[in-house]
């Protein structure tokens, strides 16, 4: 049985990585540049070459390139099928010219450098490759995913994620003349069949397996189990990918676009972002910790021109690229600053081609301290072309705000009698809603209603998040619990202070509970159905539509009355000032009341009817 001493040694290198972006991040976050840098910094600091608190830095990595894994997910979930099918002229045209240009004028320095034209071919290939990780966690720290710069450039980085497989593939062909000529050819064509295969296998599991899993998943109610089985299938996925010689990046992106269709969207989303988080900041602190900085200072020279040199370079060949096919020319260079790092593969690409001797021991080093040198000058490049573009931008014209032409968005929480009489109205309108709802059987009912449809947690700041929140005009929050629905508020009114928020209270009480949370409008889910009830049954009785219509709100007055001074001295406040509001008969009645049971005559006697503090209609609370 392991001691406790076995147990602690793996409390230091975590607390390390933990101490590393706890420090290195908001610092770097403070001046106004990205997180990556800083978890760079930081993996730097603590790696072999300076600190050494951590000695093995490849002993993290590959736990590390989960967090790509998990991106790349993330980001297929965004990606429904027929929208990535509209991206293809982008994906094939763009990021195919983006490769090919800056593969072949990358590997063609190098072999004027000396390296073989295998190992040249090698190093082109790999220093061509872009961070997926750092532009897509600039993009979201821009708000510029959707943006079309921001679209174009996530087409080239996919498209980048497709040739991983055939790279792959290539490296061990170049290795030795016999491969190509004494049966690696048909190892290559063997090892492209199970790669389809696997696809294929993938693609029907997506399509026909994983939404019935999810939804009985989903009918047990344990939310711990979905979010096991929202790694299940991410890391499942990118392990048969890798199994077959694919990218396990290409793995997770593919399960991601086949399940960015389900109702089950958002609550995968928000099960993997926090794991995403913390490995995808490990995954840059072991790049970090590669960069020999003794490495550096014997080569200070080659290495100084050589890293900036790649970075101006990929951003004036993406930028090209991406202006010939009519991005605007601030798009085309905010885009290649963007895709000016090299790619995570890198570390995989030169490694593998110095083992199977492309590359020698130094040439192996210096490129991959070039790929690790890029990522650390990349995002400052794109942060400072940002700063230029901004300085030399036009002035703004002032225009006034409108909203012709703009759908508003509304986010409702909860589907249920009330969410569904709420939402009708929204329908009649054509606007843009949203629905969360964690009832499967809610979630298909409304399915027929043509709303963005999400099956979650709607108490969860990450589902709310996931589900466009921070986007939303108005949050309506159509729940039945009390407590649930006040911790939705509290949390939206923290978190997405632009939104309206707007809430179903349960009774009395819980409507002054939400009016203390800041809640812009409330109403109690019994009280407007009742006094249109009372209005009808006036009418019933004799009133025309104007004298029960006076008679009902001249009881919702005396109801807001009394709710407004409830609110400031308390719920039994108000009974001296405000005339409690009790049935009084419309004509003067022919007889006395009449009890017809002994127990009501003892009830009347005891006071039981006078019920003190409640509102109209409601007992007390």
């Amino acid at each position: 049985m392991a001691d406790a001493a076995s147990h602690a040694s793996y409390l230091p290198p975590i607390l390390t990585f933990c101490a590393g972006a706890v420090v290195a991040v908001p610092l770097f976050r403070r001046f106004g540049l990205s997180a990556v840098l800083g978890y760079l910094a930081a993996g730097i600091a603590i790696g072999p070459s300076a600190l050494a608190v951590i000695k093995d830095p490849d002993a993290i990595r590959s736990t590390a390139e989960i967090g790509v894994v998990l991106l790349l997910f993330l980001v297929g979930l965004e990606l429904q099928p027929v929208r990535l099918y509209s991206m293809r002229k982008d994906i094939l045209g763009a990021g195919f010219a983006q490769m090919l240009l800056s593969a072949a004028v990358i590997g063609g320095v190098a072999w004027k450098l000396g390296l073989s034209p295998a190992g040249s071919l090698a190093v082109g290939l790999a220093l061509a490759l872009s961070a997926t990780s750092i532009a897509l966690q600039l993009l979201e720290e821009r708000g510029d995913g959707a943006e079309p710069y921001g679209r174009r450039c996530f087409s080239i980085l996919l498209f980048q994620d497709i040739s991983i497989a055939p790279m792959l593939a290539l490296l061990p062909l170049l290795a030795t003349t016999e491969a190509a000529h004494g049966g690696g050819s048909t190892k290559a064509l063997t090892g492209l069949g199970l790669a389809l295969l696997a696809i294929a296998v993938v693609v029907l599991a997506g399509r026909y397996a994983l939404n019935p899993f999810f939804r009985l998943l989903a009918k047990a109610g344990a939310k711990e189990v979905m979010t096991a089985a929202a790694l299940l299938v991410v890391l499942g996925a990118a392990l048969l990918m890798e199994q077959v010689g694919l990218s396990m990046a290409m793995g997770a992106f593919l399960a991601g676009v086949l399940l960015a269709d389900s109702h089950f969207r958002h609550e995968l989303e928000a099960d993997i972002e926090p794991f995403r988080g913390v490995l995808l900041g490990l995954f840059f602190m072991a790049v970090g910790m590669s960069i020999d900085l003794n490495l550096v200072a014997e080569n200070a020279l080659l290495l100084a021109l050589a890293a900036p040199l790649l970075v101006l370079f990929k951003i004036a060949a993406a930028a090209a690229i991406l202006r010939a096919s009519c991005s605007s020319t601030t798009e085309a260079i905010r885009a290649g600053a963007l895709l000016s790092p090299a790619g995570e593969f890198a570390f995989v690409l030169l490694p593998l081609a110095a083992s199977l001797g492309l590359l020698d021991e130094k040439q192996g080093a210096l490129a991959t301290a070039i790929a690790a040198l890029s990522m650390l000058i990349g995002p400052i490049a794109a942060k400072l072309i940002d700063i230029w573009l901004a300085a030399h931008a036009p002035p703004p014209e002032e225009i006034e705000e409108t909203f012709d032409g703009v759908t508003p968005s509304v986010l409702v929480i909860g589907f249920g009698r009330f969410g569904q009489v709420v939402t009708q109205a929204l329908l009649l309108q054509h606007l843009d809603v949203t629905i969360i709802d964690s009832d499967i059987e809610r979630i298909r009912s409304a399915n027929k209603f043509g709303f963005k449809i999400y099956y979650g947690d709607g108490t969860r700041l990450d589902v709310l998040r996931a589900a466009g929140a921070g986007k939303a005009k108005v949050i309506c929050v159509c729940i039945d619990d009390r407590q649930a629905a006040l911790r939705i508020v509290e949390m939206a009114k923290a978190e997405f202070p632009a939104a309206r928020i707007h809430a179903r209270a349960y009774d009395r009480v819980h409507a002054m509970d939400l009016m203390r949370a800041d809640v812009d409008y409330q109403m109690r889910e019994t009280f407007e159905s009742a006094l249109g009830f009372g209005r009808v049954t006036l009418e019933a009785l004799g009133l025309s539509y104007e004298e029960a219509g006076f008679v009902i709100e001249h009881v919702r007055d005396r109801d807001a009355q009394r709710m407004e001074i409830q609110f400031s001295e308390g719920i039994a406040a108000g009974i001296d000032k405000v005339p409690r509001v009790t049935p009084e008969p419309i004509v003067a009645p022919k007889s006395k009341s009449k009890a017809l049971t002994k127990e009501t005559q003892d009830v009347i006697e005891d006071g039981g009817a006078e019920v003190a503090v409640g509102g109209v209609g409601e007992p007390a609370e």
